[in-house]
């Protein structure tokens, strides 16, 4: 096989390869974990080594060479239109485990599955009908054509903002469904996502050192994109691998409208739960005579039995206890106590933790081991919480 090393092809060849073999290995830990943000991620880690591959072997002197030069004319490495709805995928598998690849799923991919029928016709008409060159008579390869770039590039530019709106349905449905919030927001999505804002970025900003250095329009020139591109992918790929998130609370939600978001339960069959409405913003309003009642059954209960001292206590769990539905605690700690859920659970820590400070418990035990005894799973969700409540820090609430 043709490959001619230099620097520019050699330094490909291994961005190339570590991407291959990061895929790889994520689709080995995909198939051991069976988690199904490890596939989507194998698949878009793959997709970016094949985005690099039509550079790498232009260098290593396939354009320049038969049959290479078919092979590269005929393949489409570049799928711009499978890229985005990968990474959106990858988004909701991350947080909902509910999340399965359905009928619906598959019309995000149908654009990208045209442009690779559309190559496969090409090919089929210029070897079997025409037999010579026709659509490539300018022998520009049509995964470099501006329509295309173009087209690809908007299409992650709005599967970036869906992921990124996803995320934040997602981060306002756990402060109200649970009490540990802070733990499952997962930094890595907010990393990634960094990640990929940067991959798009960088059209734009080799765009313009190319309008003030002309000389970087030149094919060699466009290799300092792709080995930019190819760092961004090894640094997706490296920290993917090693990221342990794990979403734990199933949900269905109607993405383009205001619908209740559904909670599902936690087994096997995902069945809807409960219907709940949720409420990002605590609404001012004028409290029924029905508030009021589950606003003393949920405080006397939380208190008796100290339920938050159950670090990972949910809003299903509460409603489980009062036997109702979640959609009714929500509702009536939303609108009763005027926030969420999140932050009703650690106000009740927060008073625990006071107490045990009035107590003197500090001189016996840590601030993070009486945290911990009253709830919290973590110093920095611990020290948010008591600044919150109490406007100062643990140890200056305690040197007072």
């Amino acid at each position: 096989m043709l490959f001619t090393f230099g620097f520019y092809s050699s330094v490909l060849l291994i961005s190339f390869t570590q991407g291959i073999v990061y895929s790889v290995l994520l689709l080995a830990k995909a198939i051991k974990t069976d988690n199904k943000s490890n596939y989507w991620l194998s698949f878009f880690i793959f997709l970016c080594s094949l985005y690099i591959a039509p550079w790498m072997l232009g260098f290593a002197g396939w354009y320049d060479n038969q049959p290479y030069r078919d092979i590269l004319f005929y393949t489409p490495f570049q799928h711009l239109l499978w890229i985005g709805p990968i990474i959106f995928f990858y988004t909701q598998s991350l947080l909902n485990p509910s999340f399965k690849f359905s009928k619906k799923e598959a019309l995000h991919i149908l654009p990208g599955l045209l442009y690779l029928i559309y190559i496969i016709a090409i090919w089929i008409y210029d070897k079997f009908i025409f037999g010579d060159y026709y659509f490539y008579e300018n022998g520009m390869d049509k995964d470099f054509e501006e329509w295309y770039q173009k087209l690809g590039l908007l299409s992650m530019i709005i599967y970036f903002i869906l992921s990124i709106r996803y995320y934040n349905v997602y981060k306002r449905l756990m402060f109200q469904v649970v009490s540990y919030a802070d733990s499952v927001l997962f930094k890595w999505i907010q990393t990634y996502l960094i990640a990929f804002l940067v991959m798009l970025l960088l059209p734009l900003v080799f765009d313009g050192v190319e309008y003030f250095l002309p000389e970087m329009k030149s094919y060699q020139g466009s290799w300092w994109f792709y080995l930019s591109f190819s760092i961004v992918m090894y640094y997706i790929a490296i920290t993917g691998y090693s990221n342990p998130t794990n979403a734990t609370i199933p949900f269905k939600m109607s993405f383009f409208d205001k619908s209740p978001i559904l909670l599902l339960d936690n087994s096997s069959t995902g069945d809807l739960e409960t219907s709940i409405d949720i409420q990002y913003k605590t609404v001012e309003e004028t409290v029924s005579p029905e508030t009021e009642h589950w606003k003393y059954k949920i405080e006397t209960l939380i208190q008796a039995e100290k339920l938050y001292q159950n670090p990972e206590l949910t809003l299903t769990d509460l409603a489980k206890k009062l036997e109702t539905n979640a959609s009714v605690i929500s509702k009536t700690i939303n609108q009763g106590f005027q926030m969420n859920f999140n932050d009703y659970i650690n106000n009740f820590r927060i008073e625990a933790v006071k107490i045990s400070l009035s107590n003197g418990e500090h001189k016996k035990s840590t601030l993070l081991g009486i945290a911990f005894d009253c709830g919290f799973n973590s110093k920095a969700t611990f020290n948010r919480a008591f600044k919150k409540n109490t406007g100062k820090t643990p140890k200056e609430y305690t040197n007072e």
